[in-house]
């Protein structure tokens, strides 16, 4: 496998567009997809196939509670009428933190586990399910900072990560109407609930083909930002484009790391063009190795995170 800069086609303005959505709300097979597409990573990425299949199961989980799950608080039909009316993110994480029952959710995410873990991660679900309510929030207060906190409890995080997504993806699901695109300096905040992107993603479907959208890193809501553009800085002219390549000089995966020499950060892009189950979460984590050379080259870092590999130092 070889890592080196490329200078390619997907930054182009994509053709025969009239309007594609500004914002994209999720619909509940985003995790199912995603569970889908860790499993073919498994295959495809066998230096990370345990810790893929793990995720895999992980995910699926996620799809079991969200579809199968009735939360015990779900919000007034018109609790978040002034945040649209008004441009702000109605699911703001800061905000609402303390009122989602996310808690139930995780707890229901280990139960599906239960028979579907290795001894090896059996301990993290025992860990979990014994742990007072006021280390759990603060797991998640971990979490939604991107912190990797105590490195004793750091293991602990994707699954409090898992629970928090099911818990905010269920709530933008059922959110009256998309919210209004960000612009200015929070181009790069989700508009339905202001974390950050864990990557962007090249769409491949009709009405938005060619079209960048980046992800949000904790309800997977979508929102429609401009190719070569930084997401950090908005800066378009000092972007160059790394990727993994296999020995014969071609992709290894549809992913490549859009890195800026203005604000010296850098966003992960997946291209549907090139595999149209690309996932912007599970092609991040099968791109691990991608994070570990520009960490090696020491001139880039991460504008985004993926809450289920908060990684410590």
């Amino acid at each position: 496998m070889k890592e080196e800069p490329v200078n390619h086609s997907y930054g182009s303005a994509p053709s025969g567009i009239m309007e594609a959505p500004h914002v994209v709300l999720p619909d509940a097979k985003v995790f199912s997809k995603r569970a889908t597409r860790l499993r073919e990573l498994v295959v495809q990425v066998p230096s990370l196939d345990e810790f893929l299949a793990f995720m895999a199961r992980l995910v699926q989980a996620q799809h079991q509670v969200l579809i199968e799950r009735e939360p015990a608080w779900r919000p007034a039909a018109d609790a978040f009428d002034q945040a649209l009316k008004h441009e702000m993110p109605p699911l703001g994480f800061r905000a609402l933190r303390r009122d989602v029952h996310w808690q139930d959710d995780l707890f229901a995410i280990l139960d599906a586990m239960e028979l579907h873990v290795g001894e090896r991660q059996r301990p993290l679900l025992i860990a979990l399910r014994e742990m007072p309510a006021e280390q759990l929030d603060e797991l998640a207060d971990d979490v939604f900072e991107a912190c990797p906190g105590n490195a004793a409890t750091r293991a602990l995080l994707p699954l409090v990560a898992a629970a928090l997504q099911v818990a905010w993806m269920r709530l933008a699901i059922d959110l009256p109407k998309a919210p209004a695109r960000p612009t200015g300096d929070a181009q790069a905040l989700c508009p339905s609930c202001g974390a950050a992107p864990v990557a962007s993603v090249v769409h491949n479907e009709r009405h938005r083909s060619g079209v960048r959208y980046l992800h949000c890193s904790l309800c997977a809501t979508e929102w429609h930002l401009e190719r070569i553009k930084c997401s950090a800085c908005g800066s378009s002219g000092k972007l160059i484009y790394l990727t993994l390549n296999d020995e014969q000089g071609k992709p290894f995966l549809p992913v490549q790391a859009e890195a800026c020499d203005e604000c010296h950060s850098y966003l992960k892009v997946m291209q549907r063009e090139l595999h149209g189950r690309a996932d912007p979460v599970a092609d991040d984590l099968a791109s691990l190795a991608l994070d570990l050379l520009l960490a090696e080259q020491g001139v880039y870092g991460r504008s985004g995170y993926n809450p289920l590999l908060i990684a410590g130092d």
